[in-house]
């Protein structure tokens, strides 16, 4: 059995990870728990259109009183995403992640390139991650490390074609619509080369995964066994939300979560602090700011402030003992 992954240097089968990825997985509360509580991400909603239609998926624009992934208030232009990615970092020094994670999916979104080459050039230190499904993830790795993105989460719900297919009701691949088992073969093969290639790539690689009961559920742990080979470096059991076509379904239970999580862990560590965030979503996980008045943005922007004027104290005082 292989060891658990519980380094941040190197992944189980993966590169060794240079000193500038160790420390942006630092900062990435998705990539580590202790960094939940100090640093903040921000999605930028730029990328509506979808090539796959997932059984569980409901994709919503212009709502406030959902909070899930597939949902955002607005779908942003890249000039505005800047704009606002802008103003959130000048606010909430605190956010170290701009991510790109729908409301569609990135890859099968112009934007979302226009969109990281704008963010890149403007904070060139600033950590760049995207989530996908994975389609495209073959023909769009060398786009995806032109503009620099470092991080990186591919959604794995099956590598069993037949599972695959009860999950997947259709995908648009080269204009053409594929259902079934031949669109879940297609799926399965470009998830897994385009994780392949970017972790080959450099690329920190994290992959979530729906936990479905009556469908996927006694199989996650073979994704996560094939996911140790793959290299990838953290894996994300989801509680399925019961909509759409799987509406009727019952969701699991905390602990049936726990225990597939326990069973995924000796082959790839485990993320276990998802907030299944908004595609518009910014702060802190547990703490996210599109969903909150603008008198509570102010209190934690004035704490925020007082924290860092304490840290340039503490600094100042450590510099003048040093000399004296």
């Amino acid at each position: 059995m292989p060891e658990k992954n519980q380094s941040i240097d190197k992944p189980n089968n993966g590169p060794i990870l240079g000193e500038e990825l160790r420390r942006k997985i630092s900062e990435h509360p998705c990539y580590d728990k202790n960094a939940q509580h100090k640093y903040g991400r921000i999605h930028l909603a730029v990328a509506p259109k979808c090539n796959i239609q997932c059984n569980f998926c409901v994709r919503e624009f212009d709502c406030v009183n959902e909070s899930r992934p597939g949902v955002t208030s607005q779908v942003l232009t890249p000039e505005e995403a800047l704009e606002k990615t802008k103003q959130i970092l000048a606010e909430y020094p605190f956010i170290k992640v701009v991510a790109i994670a729908g409301p569609g999916d990135p890859l099968a979104n112009d934007e979302t390139f226009e969109t990281f080459e704008l963010i890149r050039k403007e904070f060139p230190e600033i950590t760049l991650c995207m989530s996908t499904n994975g389609l495209m993830l073959p023909e769009k790795l060398q786009d995806m490390l032109r503009v620099g993105v470092s991080t990186l989460t591919v959604t794995v719900n099956a590598i069993d074609p037949e599972i695959q297919a009860k999950i997947v009701n259709h995908i648009v691949y080269h204009g053409k619509v594929y259902r079934g088992v031949e669109a879940a073969e297609i799926l399965i093969k470009n998830q897994l080369q385009g994780i392949k290639a970017a972790v080959d790539a450099g690329i920190v690689v994290k992959v979530n995964t729906v936990l479905t009961p009556t469908i996927n559920d006694k199989h996650v742990v073979e994704i996560a066994k094939k996911l140790n080979e793959l290299g990838v470096y953290i894996m994300n059991v989801m509680p399925l939300i019961n909509q759409g076509a799987f509406a009727d379904l019952e969701p699991p239970t905390a602990e049936e979560r726990k225990d597939v999580q326990a069973a995924c862990e000796p082959y790839v560590m485990q993320m276990r602090h998802c907030r299944q965030c908004r595609a518009d979503a910014y702060g802190l996980l547990a703490q996210d700011m599109s969903q909150m008045s603008e008198e509570r943005r102010n209190i934690i922007k004035i704490q925020t402030k007082e924290e860092m004027e304490k840290a340039k104290e503490i600094l100042t005082e450590n510099d003048k003992e040093e000399k004296d």
